[in-house]
């Protein structure tokens, strides 16, 4: 056995993060979507993830509802904003359910991929 810690979280993952706000002191806990674990959280202690945030908001072109919000941990309707992308510790983070629907993993990995297409010199069909 090495000492290198066994990951602890999985692309697809729902979890909740400590988010601060401005106005207010204290922290409230807020949903995200793990999109990259595995060798990044072993080796850095880190997680990529995509925020969700309430399916009531101004919706954006690259959002995806989801659907089975009991399987997320979700207690209302909201969508993964794909555009919003973040890199947190994954000692902040606490998980609350997972996205099952292929669907909507694949809707997600598709808008994520465009977006960083870019910068991979790989051409998507968007």
């Amino acid at each position: 056995m090495t000492g290198t810690p066994t990951p602890g979280f999985e692309p697809w993952d729902v979890v909740k993060i400590p988010f601060p706000y401005h106005a207010q002191p204290a922290l409230e806990y807020r949903p995200v979507l793990v999109i990259a674990a595995g060798r990044l959280e072993a080796t850095h202690g880190l997680l990529w993830v995509a925020m969700i945030t309430s399916a009531t908001n101004a919706s954006w072109p690259s959002d995806v509802p989801i659907t089975d919000l009991r399987s997320a941990g979700l207690p209302a309707p909201s969508v993964v904003r794909c555009a919003k992308l973040a890199t947190i510790a994954a000692g902040e983070a606490q998980k609350i359910g997972v996205l099952l629907r292929p669907a909507e993993r694949a809707a997600v990995a598709r808008n994520i991929a465009a977006a960083v297409a870019p910068a991979t010199g790989r051409q998507t069909n968007d």
